[in-house]
């Protein structure tokens, strides 16, 4: 959708928010409608996502295989919704968003690029396709070929970090705390930071 047209006009009106499992369940099935119908640029749609991701587990975004947002609801005792964006006007009026796949970004030579793909874990079904080791690859060969200075963060695991070394990244390790489990488990994860034309 136009994020910046998005901005400027505000959130559709009609959208009901508040922090309520049933409503979070029908806005989500109007959600996926929209999506199935083609509609996904308009403003109902974007206002919908915005409520969806606010109202969602941990502030998910996550598609199943037929394309449909599949979120569950979150838990929190408040949430503060905005319905007005036009403060974020002058920020992003010169910002490009793209929907795309990450080797069709156009990229000058001395652009800063931080890469955050998914973790190199068991799940990776954030969107319909998901995201293979073939694309870990084909992203890390892709940033590596950059003339600017790129950071690629990812979980240290034993092949990530021979993607990484093979291609001539510098690594640099940190525990990250875990925000999102499928387990509940918060302990912190090894990770990986690889680093390319960075002085």
């Amino acid at each position: 959708m136009n994020f910046y047209r998005w901005v400027k006009r505000g959130l559709n009106a009609s959208i009901e928010m508040s922090n309520c499992e049933e409503r979070f369940y029908r806005h989500r099935k109007r959600f996926n409608e929209l999506l199935g119908d083609g509609q996904e640029s308009t403003n109902e749609a974007a206002s919908l996502f915005y409520y969806l991701n606010r109202t969602g587990y941990n502030g998910l975004c996550r598609f199943n295989r037929s394309g449909e947002f599949n979120v569950p609801f979150g838990s929190y005792k408040t949430i503060n919704y905005r319905r007005d964006f036009y403060v974020y006007k002058p920020i992003v009026s010169n910002w490009t968003f793209t929907n795309s796949t990450f080797d069709v970004v156009p990229l000058k030579p001395d652009d800063f690029v931080y890469a955050d793909p998914p973790y190199d874990v068991e799940f990776t079904q954030y969107s319909k396709d998901g995201f293979r080791w073939e694309d870990q690859v084909k992203a890390a060969e892709w940033l590596a070929k950059h003339s600017g200075p790129v950071i690629l963060s990812n979980q240290a695991t034993k092949r990530i970090v021979g993607l990484y070394q093979d291609l001539g990244y510098a690594l640099a390790y940190l525990k990250a705390p875990r925000r999102i489990s499928c387990t509940g488990d918060r302990t912190p994860a090894a990770e990986v930071l690889a680093i390319r034309n960075l002085r």
